[in-house]
């Protein structure tokens, strides 16, 4: 792999691609690192510090993951990638639901430019309302629960509060315009790049953290690290390949068809998505207790104690089973199976010892049903891993391998990967892979 990696930074128009994504990737972190105007950047760093152990138990979890840790800095990418993840997801639910963007869906490459010009409007509302609410937080003190210090330098200016929301959400759309930049003149997918880099630039930190509090649970984590992505990439690399073949027509005078291919279905068909939609569900409760610390409902109480934390038995049962459910409900509103059949028997396309048609569309059905069992149940085998540290061992709040982060950073590197070896291919080079 080293000499392809060589032999890719010898050849020219590869080099300067790979030397493009590699400068977009350091701007992206010097936005990362860079503050917000009207932060207290001594007073911030010091309740970062003191809450960094604390973080990933916050009902902002998620973000601050995907935000590579830029959210409790209250920088210009404080809100990193995930206004745009989150307006992505909902484009695509929307999509099954409104027959106006379904229609767009349908129209190709002028419908999805369409489609793509919604996300970036709905991601913009997103940033607006998130980096509000976060402004709000840390100019009440609620960003850091545990902290005295105002991390503002002055919370009662209003124009300053301002200023600062629209910094951030400018920041959320100069990330969608690198992702782009990326996409078209660099390596791989632009937003999957970012994503991947904001999730890796954590990792040292907290692998530092580890090894520094003990020894023994650093290379525990690490055995675990890399069994976990062994198998993430065993799994996410399988796939049932469904054979086609398609009859011979004439059309004119040429004789079309007459080939065969095939429909890889993959274990995990769903991706990320499921683990994303049942993380930001269970948020809900936390966010419940949060506003109602005070009360003595007994709902409230019942909540706290069960799905507030992560170490109890009806919080790991739940996310398991949110997991399976969203695992199964996106894959249905994703891969149409009816459509599929149709448009092979638009092309005289049929799969052999099956009939085109209905019977073609319940085969397909059937079998991906059945597919999406074992990947249910490995996205929440795998997400459940540092649920079940902290309870072990308490390890969670630094456990890096976590399912959502290894997910994420095996799918972007095997699909970087292929590209730069289809990219190498090309110029009659042997690539990664033999």
């Amino acid at each position: 792999m080293l000499t392809a990696f060589t032999r890719a930074f010898r050849t020219p128009d590869l080099r300067k691609k790979l030397l493009f994504t590699l400068g977009i990737i350091a701007l992206f972190r010097l936005g990362s690192v860079l503050p917000t105007p009207g932060v207290h950047v001594q007073n911030l760093a010091a309740c970062f510090d003191q809450a960094r152990n604390g973080a990933a138990g916050n009902i902002y979890g998620m973000v601050q993951l995907f935000s590579g840790g830029a959210l409790l800095k209250l920088s210009v990418f404080a809100l990193g990638i995930m206004p745009y993840i989150t307006a992505s997801i909902i484009l695509q639910l929307l999509v099954v639901v409104i027959p106006r963007l379904e229609a767009l869906k349908k129209e190709g490459q002028a419908g999805q430019t369409k489609i793509t010009q919604y996300t970036r409007y709905l991601t913009i509302g997103l940033a607006v309302l998130q980096s509000t609410a976060f402004i709000a937080l840390a100019r009440t003190g609620q960003l850091f629960p545990n902290c005295q210090q105002d991390v503002l330098l002055d919370p009662d200016n209003i124009f300053g509060i301002v200023t600062m929301v629209v910094i951030m959400t400018a920041g959320t759309s100069v990330i969608m315009w690198l992702g782009e930049l990326i996409t078209d003149r660099g390596v791989g997918n632009g937003m999957s790049i970012l994503i991947f880099t904001q999730i890796v630039a954590v990792f040292p930190s907290e692998l530092a953290n580890i090894f520094q509090a003990n020894k023994f649970t650093f290379a525990v984590v690490l055995v675990v690290g890399v069994f976990m992505i062994a198998a993430v990439v065993f799994v996410e690399q399988g796939q049932r390949r469904i054979p086609v073949q398609y009859a011979k027509r004439m059309v004119g005078r040429r004789m079309y068809g007459g080939t065969s291919t095939y429909i890889p279905l993959k274990v995990n068909q769903a991706g990320i998505i499921p683990v994303i939609f049942a993380s930001s569900l269970l948020y809900l409760p936390q966010l419940i207790t949060s506003l109602f610390q005070t009360s003595d409902n007994v709902v409230v109480r019942w909540i706290a104690q069960n799905l507030a934390t992560g170490d109890t038995p009806i919080y790991m049962a739940t996310f398991f089973l949110l997991i399976v459910f969203f695992t199964y409900f996106y894959v249905s509103i994703t891969f149409n199976p009816a459509e599929v059949a149709d448009n092979m028997k638009k092309y005289g396309g049929f799969i052999p010892g099956i009939r085109p048609g209905r019977p073609t569309a319940e085969y397909l059905n059937f079998v991906l049903t059945r597919l999406t069992a074992p990947g249910a149940l490995y996205l929440g085998l795998i997400s459940m891993v540092p649920i079940v540290a902290l309870a072990v061992a308490g390890a969670s709040q630094n456990f890096p391998f976590g399912g959502t982060s290894i997910l994420i950073m095996v799918g972007v590197g095997l699909d970087t990967v292929k590209q730069i070896e289809s990219q190498l291919q090309q110029r009659n080079y042997e690539g990664f892979l033999r």
